[in-house]
């Protein structure tokens, strides 16, 4: 079998679409496809684990690596920076496996538009109603009334950049929903851009071609 390149595989949705659920399931289904762990300026929370659930920086050395092109994707919130490290995502990529980014649209245009753009894979969530939205974010008993209000009144913006994205998949039914996803990441394993040893292969049936004329 040829070595392939990993994918940057992008998950984006409105809060409640089911992103984070089919993530998970994404990484049942395959243990090779690795979860990104950002880098952020803030400080850790009890029980989080530098690596784990984030790197933990200072804001000099963040910006030092957003200099250099460090970060494939970077964003101010609340008063600290987060970002995506290239240096794991790009050995990760180089030996062959995927790295799976729940990010928003922003986030997801920054990592099309960079260095390793060229192996992205862009998938946007969109639910089958506002409707069924709403009971999904009320259904999981996470949030109070207001937040609840807020993650619906920045739903209809997220849902507004689907068309940047390179698949667009209702999830209407959660199982249906995964099957295609598998299908989408099975299938763009599989594009000339992932093979970099394709072009070996070629070489080598030429040569091999010649030797019997």
């Amino acid at each position: 079998m040829i070595p392939r390149r990993g994918l940057l595989i992008i998950l984006s949705s409105p809060s409640g679409a089911g992103k984070s659920t089919l993530a998970r399931r994404l990484r049942d289904w395959d243990p090779e496809i690795e979860f990104s762990v950002s880098a952020t300026t803030r400080a850790p929370r009890p029980g989080e684990q530098d690596g784990r659930e984030y790197h933990f920086v200072s804001e000099a050395a963040f910006k030092t690596q957003v200099a250099d092109e460090g970060m494939l994707e970077h964003a101010h919130v609340f008063g600290n920076f987060y970002g995506s490290p290239r240096a794991p995502v790009q050995a990760a990529i180089d030996a062959g496996r995927d790295v799976l980014f729940d990010i928003d649209w922003q986030g997801a245009q920054q990592i099309t538009n960079s260095v390793l753009g060229a192996h992205t894979l862009s998938i946007f969530l969109l639910p089958p109603s506002i409707t069924e939205l709403r009971n999904r974010l009320e259904k999981r008993g996470q949030d109070d009334a207001a937040t609840i209000a807020r993650r619906m009144e920045k739903s209809w913006d997220e849902i507004s950049h689907w068309g940047s994205y390179d698949y667009v998949l209702v999830n209407d039914d959660l199982d249906a929903t995964e099957d295609r996803l598998k299908t989408i990441i099975a299938a763009t394993r599989l594009r000339r851009s992932q093979q970099p040893g394709l072009t070996d292969h070629v070489r080598a049936l030429q040569s091999e071609f010649e030797d019997l004329s």
